[in-house]
């Protein structure tokens, strides 16, 4: 267990109880239950995609409203306002609490929890960060794919045209799989990271691609998915081997239409600003909420910025809001009928 699960232990078993430390591949996930039958999960990651260490070079620090450091954006400042609403709210023994620790590289480790608790309370609260102040209310789903290419070495200087090189191939394909976006439909396919060779005068046998798909509709991650498993070598006595599919279904719109009414009215009362509503590029866990079925609403998070870069920052100011809004949607949605 990390100092950020202690810390974040330290802050909420005062107010839920003791936590249920649940341990899936060796990854940590934090829950609270909420008793048998909650009104409400809040979902969040406690994992950034910074290396060990960022912290030295880049502490986090305050410039009057401004706060920055790694991960401070997304998703530290969320985690944040949920302890925070949770401390202020009249029903929080009603509400479940789900922090996972592999969000940022697919949560294929969480991902089982997240449906599990999701379906058990039927609402869903994702506190990942704010786009300038607005609610996310659909995403894109994605997938991840792996393409490993099989070649074969030979010394590159005596006899190279004994060899098949893996990363001739691997750039073939890097060229051609943008081919299988499609612009109007809002889906994207991006190589984005890639290896091959082991020294300079070596035909290099073995070549690895990751491919990163984006897509609006379940149909689309299907059309794609087909079209990749379909890959073919150009390089004759090349194998190409695909791994991975869909990671995240679609958030569609209609899960968030009555949350986001309900966060509305609470922002109206507290004489907060009228709350915008925005279709994200990016997927999160609230993907795999409003696919079981639970009215879902994202980016409840604070304001800010530079999600996975060195400029990421948040708004202290709209990180205040945001324990108040959290704390009120809470109250309203434990107060429903059942």
């Amino acid at each position: 267990m990390t100092a950020a699960h202690v810390l974040v232990r330290s802050w909420l078993e005062p107010i839920l109880g003791d936590a249920v430390v649940e341990s899936v591949e060796g990854i940590t996930h934090l829950l609270w239950p909420g008793g048998q039958a909650p009104r409400l999960l809040l979902l969040g990651h406690l994992d950034t995609v910074f290396p060990l260490g960022t912290l030295i070079g880049r502490p986090f620090a305050r410039d009057d409203d401004r706060l920055t450091g790694p991960g401070v954006f997304d998703m530290k400042s969320g985690v944040v306002i949920m302890a925070e609403a949770l401390a202020t709210a009249r029903h929080a023994r009603d509400v479940a609490v789900l922090l996972t620790s592999d969000e940022e590289t697919g949560s294929s480790t969480s991902r089982g929890l997240i449906e599990r608790e999701a379906a058990r309370a039927g609402s869903v609260l994702v506190l990942e960060p704010s786009l300038a102040g607005a609610l996310k209310v659909a995403r894109r789903g994605g997938s991840m794919y792996r393409l490993d290419v099989h070649g074969r070495s030979a010394h590159a200087g005596l006899e190279p045209w004994a060899g098949r090189s893996a990363l001739t191939e691997l750039a073939h394909q890097v060229l051609a799989l943008p081919a299988l976006a499609d612009e109007e439909r809002g889906t994207t396919v991006n190589p984005t990271v890639a290896r091959a060779g082991t020294a300079t005068n070596v035909i290099p046998d073995h070549a690895e691609l990751r491919v990163d798909v984006r897509a609006e509709t379940i149909a689309e991650l299907e059309r794609v998915d087909r079209a990749m498993r379909a890959l073919r070598a150009h390089t004759p006595d090349v194998g190409v081997v695909v791994t991975g599919g869909v990671n995240r279904p679609p958030m569609e719109r209609a899960s968030s239409e009555e949350l986001l009414a309900t966060a509305r009215s609470v922002a109206a009362h507290l004489g907060q600003s009228d709350l915008d509503a925005v279709s994200a590029g990016g997927a999160s866990d609230g993907n795999f909420t409003a696919a079981v079925g639970a009215r879902t609403l994202d980016g409840l998070g604070p304001n800010g910025g530079g999600a996975h870069a060195v400029d990421e920052w948040v708004s202290l100011a709209s990180t205040l809001e945001r324990i108040d809004l959290v704390a009120g949607i809470i109250d309203l949605v434990a107060a429903e009928p059942r």
